[in-house]
């Protein structure tokens, strides 16, 4: 039984783990005049302007956005007009909490915080919130890049988030913000 076992694990959840291990490989990107590196899902590819429009409405577009074939799964920027520096993340972060629990007073709330990236101090907010048809998990998370707030965000439906909730942290981690 133990043999038969072993022979269950070798072919059928080490094959699973290495496709999905493949489907959320990574790659670097470099962006707003090479300031920024960071790692998006290879495959995924700069989003239309069309969809980008649908998705995100003008008041709260990206200047950036990054998307699997589908368009479910998103990884956006934008670097806003907003000055910030380093003192002002955590400032950021308490007004960015207050401001989603106005607007989405149901949202279910997974984390939040300020970590220090590759030196850089960096807010986040992780957190469920209702959209139309489905719910949608966010990790959205911010910094100072060129005295501008940069904000980030991954995105996908809530069905698929133990697939990707690792990866989106990957994402967040590998923000590298050049001087």
């Amino acid at each position: 039984m133990k043999y038969f076992k072993s022979l269950v694990f070798c072919f059928l959840v080490i094959p699973a783990y290495t496709i999905s291990a493949q489907i959320h490989q990574l790659k670097e990107i470099s962006l707003f005049e090479d300031k920024l590196q960071i790692k998006v899902p290879v495959g995924f590819e700069v989003m239309s302007e069309e969809l980008l429009k649908i998705k995100y409405p003008l008041s709260r577009r990206p200047t950036l956005a990054y998307s699997n074939e589908k368009g479910n799964i998103n990884v956006a920027f934008n670097l806003t007009p907003s000055p910030a520096n380093q003192e002002l993340i955590e400032t950021y972060k308490n007004t960015f909490v207050k401001t989603f629990k106005s607007f989405y007073p149901s949202s279910e709330w997974k984390d939040q915080g300020i970590r220090n990236i590759n030196g850089q101090n960096v807010g986040y907010l992780e957190l469920i919130t209702p959209a139309a048809d489905t719910n949608i998990y966010n990790l959205i998370f911010f910094t100072n890049l060129n005295d501008k707030l940069l904000l980030c965000t991954f995105n996908c439906s809530e069905e698929i988030l133990s697939e990707w909730k690792s990866t989106a942290a990957e994402i967040m981690n590998s923000l590298n913000v050049k001087k």
